[in-house]
């Protein structure tokens, strides 16, 4: 009776249940277990798969640039650091608020790795998380428009909770590219939030998106109101430190 169950809760894809009806049974534990409490270790053993199961799926769709973690920051008092900013972030109520995070600093500093940890984040708490490089991205929607599919790839991105848009301003913005950010800036305002990372000062986004008109719509959505992390000092990358020990150096400034 044991073995049909198994193989009925393995083809209803009751893994959870599965595996932990499956020990009990091998190491004799079933034998001192009452219905209920089977019943419930069971449920608990399937929500907990399930939780898990989810979790990784929306970090393998959100593409991150780092495998990265909040816990792993180092904080030093003479790294001038906000710690208590980051573990703000760290439990996504600006989120649910839909606000913005802007993080600068020059190359190597750990942009990518900070707006990574805070997206990895907001996945475990079940949001839903896109990642992408900035220039790429532009470049893709562009190749989407000529083969009609951009319609799809902008409602892909507008069903995300979180999107981060790394490396912001590395490559100039043409009149294609200022119109497809701006239509993605519209879409997010006010109603999901976006984390932007980039190696020029957010004095300089205006002149760097070029055109008046647009570079002011844009600014208006994504600066006034957003919460900011301007880091400083010398590359991590180049110390050896960006993967492997995340010292981080920044000023940060909140609403």
């Amino acid at each position: 009776m044991n073995t049909a169950t198994l193989e009925k809760m393995r083809k209803m894809k009751l893994f959870g249940m599965f595996r932990t009806f499956k020990t009990n049974i091998e190491s004799g534990k079933i034998e001192g277990i009452t219905a209920d409490e089977m019943i419930s270790n069971l449920i608990e053993s399937e929500w907990d798969d399930r939780q898990n199961r989810s979790i990784e799926r929306r970090l393998s769709g959100a593409h991150f640039r780092y495998k990265a973690s909040i816990e792993e920051f180092h904080f030093h008092t003479d790294r001038n650091i906000d710690r208590n900013q980051l573990m703000r972030f760290g439990d996504c109520s600006f989120i649910k608020k839909n606000e913005n995070i802007l993080i600068t600093g020059s190359t190597g500093i750990g942009k990518s790795y900070i707006a990574s940890a805070i997206g990895h984040q907001a996945c475990s708490l079940g949001y839903k998380v896109l990642y992408h490089n900035t220039a790429k991205l532009l470049g893709k929607l562009k190749i989407a428009k000529a083969d009609g599919s951009y319609l799809k790839e902008i409602a892909k991105i507008e069903r995300h909770n979180l999107l981060i848009l790394d490396d912001f301003g590395i490559q100039p913005f043409d009149a294609q590219g200022r119109a497809v950010l701006m239509e993605i800036i519209e879409d997010r305002h006010e109603k999901s939030s976006t984390i932007i990372t980039s190696q020029v000062p957010v004095s300089k986004w205006y002149e760097l998106i070029g055109e008046q008109t647009v570079a002011d719509a844009i600014l208006d959505r994504i600066v006034h109101e957003s919460h900011r992390l301007e880091l400083k000092g010398e590359s991590m990358r180049k110390k050896g430190h960006l993967k492997k020990e995340p010292i981080l150096e920044a000023q940060g400034k909140t609403k």
